[in-house]
């Protein structure tokens, strides 16, 4: 039976732009914190090296987190100002932080967000950028460099050299993947080796373009530029068994101007391997941790959840014949991340159910937990019905979750936007995960705006916590469940001004 996936690794690359500047002779040195939330208090994962005098910040160190897709997994990217004295955290100045989920962060891959200070208020301009790299490939690199000859940049000393590891994005832009150390005084470095993942470097491509680049480091964070050159994996791990592979180090200004220039200097490659990292984490929905771990008594919370509330609701279909779709897994054979198909007419709530454990063993439970696709998958059904001129449907999309949610912006606009139509959502909370996202979609404290400021015309979204009907009646768990369902269909035949022609909801 196939190994089903719950938990990546992932890699967050951040970023800095236009920070405040806290010091008075200088420029602030600022440094990024990564915390995570535990029983909600915000405890420290690991921070980053300190960019010298740089308002603009690209932070060599990246963080490596566990994704979990069936956990909210709150995270804080809080900025610093180094102060060289300090001995605790609080002792440095706060350049602004940035909350989100990890969820939210590998659905959009790269997300690009306003830096805020402690009372609420924007910090300044500042803005930072955090770069999701699943490392689904668990292959790692490790590279020994040497330099010799080159170039002298200081003016009483030699060199204080340095490299930079950068990648091609989808974009075409170049992308800090790793620096080295700094090797104080020389023209003849010899940096430490250094293990980064396959993935991070060229993207598991061994043929992918990768630009070197050589600095001579200053404390007043000006650094001057030695040289570059490209190269590739392939080429690199032609350094095997003591044979070296040197590249000239190249500087195009000088290029242009010398005609006799030749090279910065060279960058040897004294070893390059490539091998596999055995620690990568992986879940398997089959410990009972997960919520689609199945008992000895051939259910879960899922499970429940689908026979308790699709009982109630089956009753107002008159086929008794249900899609059902699911999202947030990997599907065979390619094992991308899409919406699917459970089962294109379920006969009835047992049949859901069938086809939802009939599934477990050939999909990877994922993630990003997207729910706008599949709203907006109904609404285009529910869209097909305004073209006739009495009711004669009304659709209500029933969602089981454990409350995780990766795209609350596109969910908001699609609710918006469904709430045109004649549909309604009743989404069904499983686990005992924080619901404060399903709560805030259900529009009940006040009206629902997309992101762009427009308003639900009316409310259509219900939602259940089902841990509080574990036990109860099935009537109490019915009475919540259509709360607000028989409103929702009246409200939207009244505005539509549409007669009724013996409507059976979908």
């Amino acid at each position: 039976m196939m190994d089903t996936h719950c938990v990546t690794r992932v890699e967050l690359s951040v970023t800095a732009a236009s920070l405040l500047d806290r010091d008075v002779a200088s420029k602030s040195d600022p440094f990024c914190v990564l915390f995570h939330e535990v029983d909600g208090n915000w405890v420290e994962l690991d921070r980053t090296e300190t960019a010298v005098n740089n308002l603009n910040p690209v932070f060599g160190v990246k963080f490596q987190v566990d994704y979990h897709f069936e956990e909210i997994q709150k995270l804080r990217f809080a900025i610093f100002d180094e102060d060289k004295c300090a001995t605790q955290l609080y002792e440095h100045d706060f350049l602004g932080e940035f909350v989100c989920t990890l969820g939210v962060i590998v659905s959009n891959k790269k997300l690009h967000r306003p830096l805020i200070l402690a009372n609420g208020k924007p910090a300044g301009k500042g803005s930072i950028t955090i770069t999701a790299q699943e490392l689904s490939d668990n292959r790692i690199i490790t590279l020994t460099l040497n330099g010799r000859k080159l170039d002298k940049k200081d003016f009483f000393g030699k060199s204080d050299p340095y490299l930079e590891f950068h990648k091609q994005g989808e974009d075409g832009k170049w992308m800090l993947v790793h620096r080295t150390e700094v090797i104080k005084n020389t023209l003849d470095p010899s940096w430490k080796s250094f293990t980064v993942p396959l993935i991070s470097l060229c993207n598991g491509d061994v043929d992918r373009n990768i630009k070197v680049l050589c600095y001579d480091y200053d404390n007043d964070g000006g650094h001057d530029f030695i040289g570059e050159f490209q190269t590739t994996v392939s080429k690199m791990s032609e350094a095997q068994n003591s044979v070296e592979v040197e590249f000239e180090c190249i500087n195009p200004k000088k290029q242009k101007k010398k005609k006799n220039y030749k090279n910065s200097g060279i960058i040897i490659v004294k070893s390059c391997k490539v091998g596999i990292d055995f620690t990568a984490s992986n879940g398997n929905p089959r410990e009972p941790s997960s919520l689609h771990y199945i008992n000895p008594l051939g259910s879960n919370e899922y499970l429940s959840a689908i026979l308790a509330v699709g009982q109630i609701i089956q009753d107002y279909d008159t086929d008794k014949m249900f899609p059902a779709l699911g999202f947030g897994a990997q599907l065979p054979p390619d094992w991308k991340v899409r919406e699917f198909s459970l089962c294109v007419c379920c006969l009835g709530v047992e049949g859901i159910a069938q086809a939802y454990s009939a599934c477990l063993p050939h999909i990877r439970f994922y993630g990003p937990t997207n729910f706008a696709p599949i709203i907006s998958h109904v609404a285009r059904f529910a869209a097909q019905a305004l073209q006739q001129e009495r009711a004669a449907q009304y659709f209500t999309l029933l969602i089981i979750t454990d409350g995780v949610i990766s795209d609350m912006d596109e969910t908001r606009h699609a609710i918006v936007q469904a709430s045109k139509l004649p549909m309604s959502i009743i989404i069904i909370g499983v686990g005992n995960a924080d619901f404060a996202a399903m709560e805030f979609l259900d529009g009940d404290a006040s009206v629902l705006r997309s992101n762009t400021g427009e308003e639900a015309v009316r409310d259509i979204v219900q939602f259940v916590p089902f841990r509080d009907f574990r036990n109860a009646p099935k009537e109490t768990l019915a009475k919540s469940v259509l709360a607000e369902l028989p409103q929702q269909v009246t409200q939207y035949f009244k505005q539509r001004n549409l007669p009724p022609a013996n409507p059976a909801p979908e």
